[in-house]
C-alpha cells in the first residue's frame, strides 16, 4: 500500500488550499483515509477521515466549517479542501489509511492507522 500526499504550500490567512491523497495497492475498497497534521513540537492530530466504500466521514471540531473531506473513488484519491486558513493551521499534513474496522466506525487517532504517506507542508502566513 502506498499513499501519496500533495497540495501543500504557502498561503495567506483567509486563503484556501486543497490537499490530495492518492492511494494504491489496496485489494478491496474496505478502508478509510485519514488526514492528520503535526505542528512543530506538537503531537500528530487527526482532523478528518473518510471511508472509501461507504463515505463515512469524521471532521474535527477545530476545523469544522472550514475544512471538507471528499473522495474520488475512480481516481483512488481523497481530498481535503481547506478554506479560511489560519496561522494556527500551519503544520505538516499527512494522510494515512486503515481498514474500515467496526461497521460505521471512524478513526481519528494516529495509532489506529497502518499506512502513512509522506507529509506535505502547509504554511499560513498572518
Amino acid at each position: 500500500v502506498q499513499l501519496q500526499a500533495s497540495g501543500g504550500g504557502l498561503v495567506q490567512a483567509g486563503g484556501s488550499l486543497r490537499l490530495s491523497c492518492t492511494a494504491s495497492g489496496f485489494t478491496s475498497d474496505d478502508y478509510q483515509i485519514g488526514w492528520f497534521r503535526q505542528a512543530p513540537g506538537k503531537e500528530r492530530l487527526g482532523i478528518s477521515c473518510i471511508g472509501r466504500s461507504d463515505g463515512r466521514t469524521y471532521i474535527d471540531s477545530s476545523v469544522k466549517g472550514r475544512f471538507t473531506i471528499s473522495s474520488d473513488n475512480a481516481k483512488n484519491t481523497v481530498y481535503l479542501q481547506m478554506n479560511k486558513l489560519k496561522p494556527e493551521d500551519t503544520a505538516v499534513y499527512y494522510c494515512a489509511a486503515r481498514s474500515n474496522g467496526v461497521s460505521g466506525a471512524v478513526y481519528s487517532t494516529a495509532t489506529a492507522y497502518d499506512y502513512w504517506g509522506q507529509g506535505t507542508l502547509v504554511t499560513v502566513s498572518s
